[in-house]
């Protein structure tokens, strides 16, 4: 029996093995966390106001935007040295990985463009004009086309990859925050966090194919903002922060159906699964915290202390 419980002890513990990085924007840093022990076992000193946080495809490299550093920064996750900065135009706030693993897209909130970086090279591709500050940032699947959402414009702008040039303009709800494609590339969702509600679009179309609306008994429908949202892969759940109101909502992404509400910390704003999807961190940036949710009950299991307002999130397999 005991042969048999330390077994089945190490093959949890070896499922687990894992990390949550997590951008913490007022204090400048980088907390990471061990996902078998849910606990913080380094702290990173990075740029000013590190918000976007994203691994290569190998996560032999950390990007970050440091957005008040203008810069995004190269880290190595090993040792937590900053490597280089990749230019990235003023105010980088989010951006996404292209599948070839070689061209970031990066949002400049303040310029209202959207930059394109070689990362191998380390130079400017391209600079694409989109609408009035610029916030989030998708790719599809098939690396075809990439997606910028400016909140002021209330667009998302689709950028032909080839080209470099935007090939369509979509209206969306008041101040777009977060965009992500589906798993198939067939849908683009946006969250719109002033307009209260997510679009999803037919990708071939280009056109709204659905809308999501969210309430939460007792909560004013004002504080109800979603932005950031994460989509399993078996396409079971799509998790949405819903900012002030405290919680990640749970969507049946093939209904579009609201399933459930959880309560986690305050101001909920980004999130990121770890390596099997089976828990859920979400960045809480008032509380200073991130929650940990155990996706097959949909409930929380506890609550991790980090720097002051986490705003990102990336898991990194160890």
């Amino acid at each position: 029996m005991v042969r048999i419980a330390l077994c089945f002890w190490l093959t949890a513990t070896s499922a687990l093995a894992g990390e949550i990085w997590v951008s913490n924007e007022k204090d400048d840093t980088i907390s990471v966390i061990d996902e078998a022990t849910l606990e913080v076992v380094r702290t990173i000193e990075v740029g000013e106001r590190p918000r976007g946080i994203t691994f290569s495809k190998d996560y032999k490299r950390l990007y970050l935007c440091a957005s008040d550093s203008d810069t995004v920064q190269v880290i190595d996750p090993v040792t937590g040295k900053i490597l280089h900065d990749l230019p990235s135009g003023e105010d980088p706030e989010q951006f996404i990985l292209h599948p070839d693993n070689k061209h970031l897209y990066i949002a400049n909130e303040d310029d209202a463009i959207a930059t394109v970086v070689d990362v191998e090279s380390r130079k400017v591709v391209a600079q694409i004009d989109v609408g009035i500050e610029p916030e989030g940032m998708a790719v599809s699947p098939d690396g075809s086309f990439a997606v910028v959402t400016s909140e002021t414009t209330n667009m998302a702008h689709w950028i032909d990859t080839k080209s470099q040039k935007i090939v369509a303009n979509t209206l969306v709800d008041q101040r777009p925050r977060h965009a992500e494609f589906t798993k198939d590339g067939d849908e683009l969702w946006v969250s719109a966090e002033i307009g209260g509600t997510i679009t999803v679009f037919d990708t071939d179309k280009k056109s709204e194919k659905a809308k999501i609306n969210f309430e939460i008994k007792g909560i004013h429908p004002d504080r109800v903002q979603p932005v950031g949202f994460e989509m399993t892969a078996d396409g079971k759940y799509v998790f949405v922060a819903l900012g002030p109101a405290n919680h990640v909502a749970v969507v049946d992404p093939k209904t579009y159906q609201v399933l459930d509400y959880i309560l986690v910390g305050r101001r909920v704003w980004h999130m990121a699964f770890n390596g099997d999807q089976s828990r859920l961190f979400t960045t809480n940036g008032v509380s200073g915290d991130v929650t940990v949710i155990d996706v097959s009950n949909l409930k929380p299991l506890k609550t991790i202390k980090v720097g002051r307002f986490p705003w990102g999130a990336a898991y990194r397999p160890t």
